[in-house]
């Protein structure tokens, strides 16, 4: 089960081996029930692997699936909307923090639909170093497939229409607040 909605969350991304990864100090829930939730961070701090700390600059909206293996983060920024999907293990809530296990590829798809894949080479070392299994790898690959047709079909959450209900819900929330 996913945290209650209107409750504040940590979010936590880890490596396969187990290491924490990033941290958010902080994403409000907007919408939660037993398969996804979705989460707003603005001007949220997160710590890096390395210990460097970071303030995000705009409104995002979290993504979280426990069925699937990526998660998204849309960026609600002055010229449109950009998602950052994670190839991640599927979310799950311990009743402190959203968390999920990041598998190092990602697509950053741009607010004209023009997708690009980041982070081959990481993914490979990183592979071979923690031992990656030949399943997760599928899964992975399986994943990525799945997701350049939920992209090029709008289907959620790579609609606009569907992050920005979101986004207005939290800007609702903000004003009753």
């Amino acid at each position: 089960m996913f945290p209650e909605k209107n409750s504040s969350v940590y979010i936590q991304s880890f490596k396969h081996d187990g290491s924490l990864y990033r941290t958010w100090d902080q994403g409000f829930v907007l919408e939660s029930d037993k398969d996804h939730c979705v989460l707003v961070t603005n001007k949220t701090w997160v710590i890096e692997q390395d210990g460097r700390k970071w303030f995000t600059r705009e409104p995002a909206i979290g993504y979280f699936y426990n069925n699937r293996w990526f998660n998204v983060i849309a960026m609600i920024r002055s010229d449109g909307i950009y998602y950052y999907c994670n190839l991640a293990s599927p979310a799950l809530y311990d009743g402190e923090a959203v968390k999920y296990i990041d598998y190092d590829l990602d697509y950053k798809i741009f607010s004209d639909n023009t997708i690009i894949t980041l982070d081959q080479e990481e993914y490979k070392e990183h592979s071979k170093m923690m031992n990656y299994p030949k399943e997760i790898d599928q899964i992975i690959k399986n994943e990525m497939q799945k997701i350049l047709e939920d992209v090029e079909n709008q289907r959620k959450p790579f609609n606009r229409e569907y992050v920005e209900k979101h986004f207005q819900q939290y800007l609702e929330q903000l004003t009753n607040q």
